[in-house]
Parts: C-alpha cells; structure tokens; sequence
C-alpha cells in the first residue's frame, strides 16, 4: 500500500480550520473552493466533484472534534483502497498545521494522488487563509 502524507502550514486558527474541515458538505465552498466544484451529500457519503472532472464517492469514517480529525474513505472501481484522514494541530504564533495521509491501492495510483492532493492543499492554504482574514475583519 502506498501512503501519501502532506503537511500543510495554513494561516490561520486551528479552530477555524477545524470549523471548515469537518464541514463534510462544504469542500467546494469552504476547505478547497476552485480544486473541487460541487460536493452532495448522500447520509455520511459525499459525491465530491474536482476541477479536472473526476468524481468520488467519499465515505465519512470518523470526525472527532477533540483531536479535530477527520477520516473518510473512497470506494471506486479504480482504487482496491483508499483511506485518508485529516488532522488539524495549532501551532503557537496562532497559525496551524494539517496533516493530511491518503493510503492507497494500487501503487501506480500513488503519483496521479500525490498531485492531486498537493492541488488540494495549496486550495486549502489559500481558502482558510483568507477565510480567517475575512472573519477577522468582519
């Protein structure tokens, strides 16, 4: 199985970040408008559709406020597994870091993933940035 692991610094609250994060139904307006572009809910099931066309079928496995993380799988015929999870950690000059880790089958999806999570990431630094500017200022 290969294991993808991001670790992104993001400016701003943990809190805040955390509020986005475990909003399972605002990926393309709260956590990475622009890389996703519409997300349904279906019960714990969210139908999550990305910027290049793909869909996926996301599973929520756990949100777990305390540790402020989050867990949810991918069922496709493409990928034998796909677990992920996303936690928020605060840092002390009032940023905060998430570490976001995607375990996958098979290996030749591993690279195409990796991209596509470092697109992720970078909409999530820019949105949750500015996110947390915006509220500040209000």
């Amino acid at each position: 199985m290969a294991s993808i692991y991001k670790d992104i610094l993001i400016d701003a609250p943990a809190d805040h970040v955390w509020d986005a994060l475990r909003d399972f139904g605002a990926l393309h307006t709260r956590l990475a408008p622009g890389f996703v572009t519409d997300t349904k809910l279906e019960g714990d099931v969210r139908i999550v559709t990305f910027s290049n066309g793909s869909v996926a079928r996301e599973t929520l496995v756990d949100c777990d406020d305390k540790r402020q993380r989050l867990v949810y799988a991918i069922s496709s015929e493409r990928l034998k597994q796909h677990s992920a999870s996303a936690q928020v950690f605060a840092e002390a000059d009032g940023r905060c870091r998430v570490v976001w880790i995607a375990d996958v089958l098979p290996h030749e999806v591993a690279p195409y993933m990796d991209a596509q999570m470092d697109l992720g990431a970078a909409a999530m630094q820019t949105a949750l940035a500015r996110s947390a500017r915006d509220e500040k200022a209000a």
